[in-house]
């Protein structure tokens, strides 16, 4: 299965540009998560204060983040949807923080393209919309007016509704589809190829079933030919299958996700252990090169 899944990522873009830098995908991109909300399903009220988001920024960009993904509304099942300016208040702060005292670039976790424009005003190079641009009509012009790099999710209703709808006819092709009419969206905005990634959206939408069968066939994602970037860090799906309710007792089941993505060809890991995602990456990357891997 190696060499099949390995092979399928041969051709994949080898960055992913942002505002005014590119990502390099030649070795794996972790991304950590920075959740400034009181109710995200695993640090929701963890880093709410400048201060505290600082330091864990601090902390995932010295274990090998690559990208701060910082998030001001939850989206974990059901939910609860906040406004706008709610959303400015507890980002801009912490983006600016970022942005002033570290060297590691900053996307923002929005599906609002007012939220957008004044995070990447204030320093974000990434947009990463959970929505597809499907929430917000004005996403894809916003984020091809400031320049900054996308990243494009798919998910199937608003968090407070998305688990009421988990039925497939057969799940990666609809996801596919999905995502290549997000591609269109973007890319009709004026937003360049280089500068889009795309994310199956796993735990949004999705049944236990859904998630593996996704993660099975993942490889099939890269027929888009942008950057896959893979999101399961802690879900619920992981806990179902290991039976585990506590998100914090979930790394083994995440880290297993996490090296059988790179095998598909998954370069961008969005995750809150960085330091064990990046070993992880780093060795499931040298298996499938073998004897080409330089370290």
């Amino acid at each position: 299965m190696i060499d099949g899944t390995s092979s399928s990522s041969a051709n994949l873009p080898l960055y992913l540009a942002g505002r005014t830098l590119q990502l390099s995908l030649q070795r794996p991109c972790i991304v950590g998560i920075l959740n400034v909300t009181p109710d995200s399903f695993s640090d929701g009220g963890c880093y709410l204060s400048v201060a505290a988001a600082l330091a864990q920024a601090r902390r995932m960009a010295a274990e090998g983040a690559r990208l701060i993904d910082v998030g001001g509304e939850s989206t974990r099942p059901g939910a609860q949807p906040v406004s706008s300016q709610e959303e400015l208040d507890r980002i801009l702060p912490i983006v600016e923080a970022l942005r002033s005292n570290l060297e590691v670039p900053i996307s923002v976790d929005t599906c609002k393209s007012s939220v957008a424009r004044c995070a990447v005003a204030a320093g974000a190079e990434f947009v990463n919309d959970v929505s597809g641009l499907n929430f917000d009509p004005d996403m894809a012009h916003t984020v091809a007016e400031t320049g900054a790099g996308l990243i494009v999710m798919h998910s199937r209703g608003r968090p407070e509704r998305m688990q009421l709808n988990t039925h497939y006819q057969d799940i990666v092709a609809e996801v596919c589809a999905s995502l290549r009419q997000s591609l269109g969206l973007a890319l009709a905005a004026g937003i360049t190829a280089d500068r889009i990634a795309i994310d199956p959206g796993i735990g949004f939408g999705k049944d236990v079933a859904g998630n593996l069968e996704l993660l099975r066939r993942l490889a099939v994602l890269t027929e888009l030919g942008r950057p896959i970037l893979l999101g399961t860090s802690r879900k619920s799906f992981i806990g179902r299958v290991l039976g585990q309710e506590d998100p914090a007792q979930r790394l083994e089941g995440s880290l297993a996700t996490i090296a059988l993505g790179v095998a598909a060809g998954a370069r961008l890991f969005r995750v809150h252990d960085v330091a064990a995602t990046q070993r992880v990456a780093t060795m499931s990357l040298a298996v499938c090169q073998g004897a080409d891997w330089v370290a």
